[in-house]
């Protein structure tokens, strides 16, 4: 901000802007009531700016809010993707944030032009130091595109598996069935292995029961068969998803059955554990028994 000095034309303050030294040889040509004039000028200038700025900046970040509100909405009624109504979302806000703030600069006297040219030249040292950030940026673009998952899936990704919540700029978070949010950057997310549970209709639940040798196998398939058939959650009219027990391996201890059964990718977890429960109780009481690990031991008495 640069006081005004009396005699000395705009245009030429225009054409030529004087150094530091020179405004302090022209304020010191200057009588003191003219200084002192000067002065409270500028500052009430700069006061009533800044006044101006503020207002501006309460209305600016009231106005961003309701066009948050309002593109929400739109997104919610037209049944746009979660996934890319938060991502749009959190663009639009930084935007909007940037040109508020831009324009605050401007009102304030600070030279927007040079403002953004030092900004722009300041953007690629930024960008060489957040090249991690940019990256999270260009994996969340990625995310929208490719679309490996969802708002609403359920993942398994760098040793964490949750519910997808938000996808945002630049992270993705998640919550655990414990209820634990987990942000992962989006980098990681575009480049590495991620497992989508919820990706397809059907998933395959297994189990593997190991029964005493002696047992009778077709006796303990027919029994768990009765058990799988037994609940509707379990899909029992498609050939290709029929359940099913096969002898998986002749174990030390035991002879391991192997029990596959399809299911809706949201009854997984039903029918696991009420079936892990049901096997349990419901197989002793058909005289199969669960054997523990044992060894034998040969005494020889001529040693």
């Amino acid at each position: 901000m640069l006081l005004q000095i009396p005699g000395l034309a705009p245009e030429a303050v225009a054409d030529s802007v004087p150094t530091v030294k020179e405004e302090l040889s022209m304020l010191k040509s200057l009588p003191v009531d003219e200084l002192l004039t000067s002065i409270v000028n500028s500052a009430v200038k700069f006061a009533i700016n800044l006044a101006i700025a503020l207002v501006v900046f309460y209305v600016g970040r009231f106005i961003i809010r309701k066009i948050h509100r309002i593109v929400e909405n739109i997104f919610r009624r037209r049944n746009v993707d979660p996934s890319l109504s938060t991502f749009v979302l959190s663009m639009v806000e930084v935007v909007l944030y940037f040109i508020l703030i831009v324009t605050i600069i401007g009102i304030l006297g600070i030279e927007t032009s040079s403002f953004l040219a030092l900004f722009a030249s300041a953007g690629v040292a930024i960008g060489m130091a957040l090249s991690g950030t940019l990256q999270n940026f260009a994996g969340g673009v990625l995310i929208l595109l490719l679309k490996p998952y969802k708002v609403g899936d359920y993942i398994e990704v760098l040793s964490y598996a949750g519910t997808v919540k938000q996808i945002q700029l630049f992270n993705t978070i998640i919550t655990t069935p414990d209820n634990k949010s987990i942000i992962i950057p989006n980098g990681a997310l575009s480049t590495g292995s991620v497992n989508n549970y919820s990706r397809e209709d059907y998933r395959r639940v297994d189990w593997t029961i190991g029964i005493s040798y002696g047992d009778s196998v077709d006796k303990a398939r027919a029994e768990i068969m009765r058990i799988l058939t037994s609940n509707p959650l379990v899909i029992t009219d498609d050939e290709s998803r029929a359940p099913g027990v096969k002898v998986a391996s002749l174990s030390e201890s035991s002879v391991d059955l192997k029990v596959m059964a399809w299911v809706h990718s949201s009854d997984y977890w039903t029918v696991f554990f009420e079936t892990n429960e049901k096997i349990y109780n419901e197989l002793p009481a058909a005289g199969i028994n669960f054997p523990f690990p044992q060894l034998d031991v040969h005494v020889n008495q001529n040693a």
